[in-house]
């Protein structure tokens, strides 16, 4: 565009359509759909389903009341979907980022570069530890066992197969990490915090969450193992 002024002629740059604003847009809202998706539903659930796992110290029964045991058939239903279709578009969303963004932690080794970097990892091993979960833990004793998962099945499992121990505890790890991680994340994408003095006092709040989602799972498992004996 050729604007006339009194000390003559200036160029000035095309100006953007919509349709091309709106392109450059859509990763950024992506991007905090992916993360609200990890903390809402997502997030609250994993909370809420591993201090129930810690009904393991209360013995079998406790536990088995609540994890396994819903007050009507819709609301298993209910939970089923409020929790496994965030999961399955979480999941979708986080495979584009892993096929469409590479970690710079080889070329620059910066701390925040080697988070993100695990972040990607642990991505994968919880999808590999969900789909495992899953199938053992929910899908399989409903569908093919006609009941649902017992204590005693479980804590037999923990205390006796060293491999099913084995890949609990990482994979609670992994949730620990990647879900506190994710609210970093979430806050960051979303515009919560925006100063240094903010960041560093996300930072404390996302190690403190890293430190109670580990706690708790590792407790449960160690609740399940005690219980297998």
């Amino acid at each position: 565009m050729i604007l006339s002024t009194p000390h003559g002629f200036t160029i000035l740059p095309r100006m953007t359509t919509a349709p091309a604003a709106d392109r450059a847009a859509r990763p950024t809202l992506r991007v905090r759909l992916g993360s609200l998706l990890a903390i809402a539903p997502l997030g609250f659930w994993t909370v809420v389903h591993l201090w129930n796992n810690l009904g393991a110290f209360r013995g079998g029964e406790a536990w088995e009341e609540s994890v396994t045991s819903y007050a009507h058939p819709v609301a298993q239903l209910l939970v089923g979907l409020v929790v496994l279709v965030p999961l399955v578009l979480h999941t979708v969303w986080g495979i584009g980022r892993l096929l469409t963004s590479k970690p710079n932690n080889v070329r620059y080794g910066y701390f925040a570069n080697a988070k993100y970097a695990l972040q990607r990892l642990s991505a994968i091993g919880l999808l590999l530890f969900l789909g495992a979960h899953l199938w053992l833990a929910m899908i399989q004793p409903r569908l093919v066992e006609g009941h649902a998962e017992t204590f005693a099945d479980i804590a037999h499992e923990m205390r006796f197969h060293t491999p099913t121990l084995v890949v609990y505890l990482l994979g609670t790890l992994g949730i620990a990490y990647h879900l506190a991680n994710g609210v970093q994340t979430f806050c960051m994408g979303w515009g919560i915090v925006a100063s240094r003095r903010a960041l560093r006092h996300l930072d404390v709040v996302v190690y403190a969450t890293f430190v109670v989602l580990l706690a708790m799972g590792w407790g449960a498992v160690y609740a399940l193992y005690q219980g297998g004996a």
